[in-house]
């Protein structure tokens, strides 16, 4: 479904209770909106307001900060003010406050924002760290320490307790890159995170997320020539890549697309390979590992835009996805919303591969199975006379509740887990079914095969002996080549003859008359 403008008017104070649900709707703004861009940078401060910061329009990097309000439905411009050269003017020389940027990152931490990296024409070696503060509209600079990466765009900046990882990106030698750094909040230091196993190939313009502050998911991106939709993890404790399979729908390779996470659910928008857009919202349940999509739009809507963004925002304890901005043949400066319908939260079963998983249901369901029915309580006096008693037997009676209930939460498992068991079982018969097919297929063509060669050794032996025949014609062609000159050169004698004869014959005629 597209996102048609909607027919009636919504009401700012509750247009987000009109929404329906897992659907993208165009928010009506009053007054002006800000201009149309691609590659910003977005984040939710207080759960009240919008903020986007620079961006990219008609290879112009733009510098503004523009800010919106979702009770009131309207924009507005932020303007900054240096906290160090606050004081000064522009006639003194003064540097813009903020340098106009794009493929930055923008993360909430505390009262301000954070801005890091991407591309401008202020030149710096290594990745700078800026913050605004909403409430007191100032920006700066963060001094940093440690070993800070190489200046660079298009990167992914996540938020994992009160440090910043940072994963790949493209520096301004439009080399690409795939390291791991680290920023610590609390003391504004920089490290350099060493990996083990094989990394994700060096890529720009994907998305990453965080699962239970351990599990750093790679998504997408692309290369300078190819496009990505792999999925990498990287184990923060072990500092272990790895990639996973994926369960649900197929996803298309993209770049320049939007996520945010949401409880176990990770949230992809938008995105595209140069081409085509990606009209599907996605959604990966990053505990089971599967993709699923919940909604669509038109190849041509803003949403299947490369270089948009995508927030999370809370209203009247509910949680909307809003996306604004992007570039799919032309710049967008709309504002989306999806409400979002309530998820059942899934048992963690993070990263385990289905053997595993199975397993360790099995085993789990047959140790509880056993030790329920062979429960014994010796002694086991409810007396209301006695107190004490009383309330161990009330005790032991939850218990047994919550054994009994976690049996059959087991049971429920284990019956899943026959099930998938069965369905994979199904699934090896219908392939040995086919490799059956296949191998008489293959016997079949074999059979012809020696068939073809049988009849190519004949017509070689009959081409062998028609190059004999041939080679006989030919030398009986010179012998009547040589027939014809000596039959050539006796017709010429006789004639030369015939006419010697005929001479001397008028001679003697002439001397008798």
């Amino acid at each position: 479904m597209g996102t048609e403008e909607i027919k009636k008017e919504l009401n700012a104070a509750s247009w987000f209770s009109q929404l329906a649900y897992d659907q993208w709707v165009p928010i009506p703004v009053s007054g002006a909106r800000p201009s149309a861009r691609y590659k910003h940078a977005a984040a939710v401060a207080d759960d009240e307001k919008l903020y986007v910061a620079g961006g990219s329009r008609t290879g112009r990097y733009l510098p503004d900060v523009q800010v919106f309000d979702f009770r009131g439905l309207v924009w507005s411009s932020l303007k900054l003010e240096s906290k160090v050269d606050a004081g000064k003017g522009k006639e003194n020389g003064a540097p813009e406050v903020l340098p106009a940027t794009s493929d930055h990152s923008m993360v909430k931490w505390g009262n301000k924002l954070l801005l890091l990296g991407g591309h401008s024409k202020a030149n710096s070696d290594s990745m700078i760290v800026r913050f605004i503060d909403p409430e007191t509209h100032a920006c700066g600079v963060i001094e940093t320490s440690g070993e800070a990466p190489v200046s660079r765009g298009g990167h992914s900046v996540t938020l994992v307790g009160s440090r910043l990882i940072i994963f790949g990106g493209e520096d301004r030698n439009r080399k690409l890159l795939n390291n791991v750094h680290a920023l610590d909040l609390e003391t504004m230091t920089w490290d350099v995170i060493a990996t083990k196993q094989t990394p994700p190939a060096p890529r720009f313009e994907h998305t990453a997320a965080i699962n239970g502050d351990r599990y750093l998911l790679i998504f997408g991106g692309c290369s300078h020539s190819i496009f990505f939709n792999d999925l990498h993890v990287l184990d923060l404790q072990t500092m272990e890549w790895s990639q996973p399979e994926v369960q649900g729908d197929l996803v298309t390779p993209r770049a320049g697309h939007s996520g945010v996470t949401i409880g176990e659910n990770w949230y992809i928008v938008g995105g595209g390979d140069n081409k085509n857009g990606c009209p599907e919202t996605l959604v990966l349940n990053m505990s089971k590992l599967a993709w699923s999509a919940v909604a669509s739009v038109k190849e041509r809507d803003p949403l299947a835009s490369e270089g948009l963004s995508v927030c999370s925002v809370l209203i009247n304890g509910e949680r909307y996805l809003v996306a604004f901005g992007g570039y799919n043949g032309k710049y967008n400066n709309e504002v989306f919303a999806m409400r979002l319908k309530p998820r059942d939260a899934s048992r963690p079963k993070i990263f385990q591969s289905p053997a595993a998983a199975a397993a360790a249901a099995s085993v789990t369901a047959a140790y509880a199975l056993a030790k329920s029915e062979k429960l014994e309580f010796p002694n086991l006096n409810l007396n209301s006379n006695g107190t004490g008693k009383n309330s161990t037997g009330q005790d032991l009676a939850f218990e047994i509740d919550a054994l009994k209930e976690e049996k059959k939460v087991l049971e429920l498992s284990l019956t899943e887990v026959r099930a998938e068991n069965s369905r994979l079982a199904e699934k090896i018969d219908e392939v040995n079914g086919s490799y059956a097919e296949l191998s008489k297929e293959l016997h079949s063509v074999q059979g012809q095969l020696v068939a073809e060669r049988s009849r190519c050794f004949k017509l070689e032996a009959q081409i062998a002996e028609l190059q004999k025949m041939l080679e006989s014609l030919q030398s009986i062609e010179n012998e009547v080549q040589l027939l014809r000159r000596q039959k050539s050169t006796l017709e010429q004698e006789i004639e030369h003859n015939a006419a010697q004869r005929q001479g001397s014959g008028g001679v003697w005629r002439w001397i008798a008359g």
